[in-house]
């Protein structure tokens, strides 16, 4: 039995009820002091606080070490980010914390709707659009500002299910893709002969390469994700293969962000909006359930082997 408990004005007691695994997890494994914690998002249940903001049995989404039970105090707090989930989620639900209601949710409404700032029957190419990012910004693309949705992902099964369950327009198997951002941009074209007003990225490497070939004048670019090269050594995705210069009088933008203001509260009404989005059906998330903590570094491989389906987490 631990031996943890509040002892201070403003501590808490936090039981973790499911942690998550993410690729931008990756970059931070070949850096900092080892051996060390690995950290990332959780969600837990308040079981003892002397904490007003926190009180017993409240649910809390945070960034943390990922470790079963955590007392937590001002300092470590206000170091890190929490967003409160108890008028969201019960024990039973608490992996939507991870999805829809915690990170990838809030980066796709970020992204999307503040960063990409959309407008009524737009078209959208979204890469990694069966992961739990990208499929959120192709529902809110086709389900609340009536775009057009095309996705990429990896094998027929994904193919169909961004289709059919997330009312994508157009899919791309980029693993049958053989002839590089060439031929990827010609698939985009496809679905879309006019090309694109938005790009999602979340891949980097031949993606971005395609979507800006076919990005009209005054498209914009969001950048939350570069999976393709977090196993490369540097990790750098240089742009040698773009002309930037075709930028200049088209009018188009491209504008990198993380999840924080939004996960946070600090921009716009995420939680609130999105967590009614979801009870109407209009945004969900496929989850990709590992049990038990042991299971992480299994869980986190799956991300890096196309073995996942939407958001990867791990039941305590």
């Amino acid at each position: 039995m631990s031996n943890k408990k509040c002892e201070k004005d403003e501590d808490l007691l936090l039981s973790v009820i499911c942690m998550s695994a993410d690729p931008y997890l990756r970059s931070g494994c070949k850096t900092g002091e080892i051996p060390r914690p690995m950290s990332g998002f959780v969600v837990g249940k308040i079981i003892e606080s002397k904490n007003k903001a926190w009180p017993v049995g409240s649910f809390m989404g945070a960034a943390l070490p990922f470790s079963s039970l955590q007392l937590l105090n001002s300092e470590i707090l206000a170091k890190t980010i929490s967003w409160n989930l108890t008028e969201y989620v019960t024990e039973e639900t608490a992996t939507l914390g991870l999805g829809v209601l915690g990170m990838p949710g809030a980066t796709a409404y970020g992204g999307f709707i503040d960063v990409l700032r959309p407008k009524k029957g737009e078209t959208i190419f979204v890469s990694s659009a069966a992961g739990a990012v990208g499929s959120m910004v192709g529902q809110l693309a086709k389900n609340i500002y009536d775009c057009h949705v095309i996705g990429s992902c990896g094998g027929a099964e994904k193919n169909k299910l961004i289709k059919e369950k997330f009312g994508f327009d157009g899919a791309i198997d980029y693993k049958a893709v053989t002839g590089g951002a060439e031929e990827l941009a010609k698939k985009i074209k496809e679905s879309s002969a006019a090309g694109i007003d938005m790009y999602f990225e979340n891949v980097g490497g031949m993606h971005f390469e395609a979507a800006m070939a076919c990005l009209k004048a005054h498209g914009r670019v969001a950048i939350c994700g570069c999976i393709s090269r977090y196993n490369d050594a540097s990790g750098a995705a240089p742009l040698n293969k773009i002309d930037i210069s075709q930028m200049i009088y088209s009018f188009q933008r491209i504008e990198g962000f993380v999840c924080m203001p939004w996960l946070g509260g600090a921009k716009g009404a995420f939680l609130k909006e999105m967590s009614a989005w979801h009870k109407q059906g209009k945004v969900g998330c496929e989850q990709c359930i590992f049990e038990g903590i042991e299971t992480w570094p299994d869980a986190f491989q799956s991300l890096f082997m196309g073995a996942n389906l939407g958001k990867v987490c791990i039941k305590m």
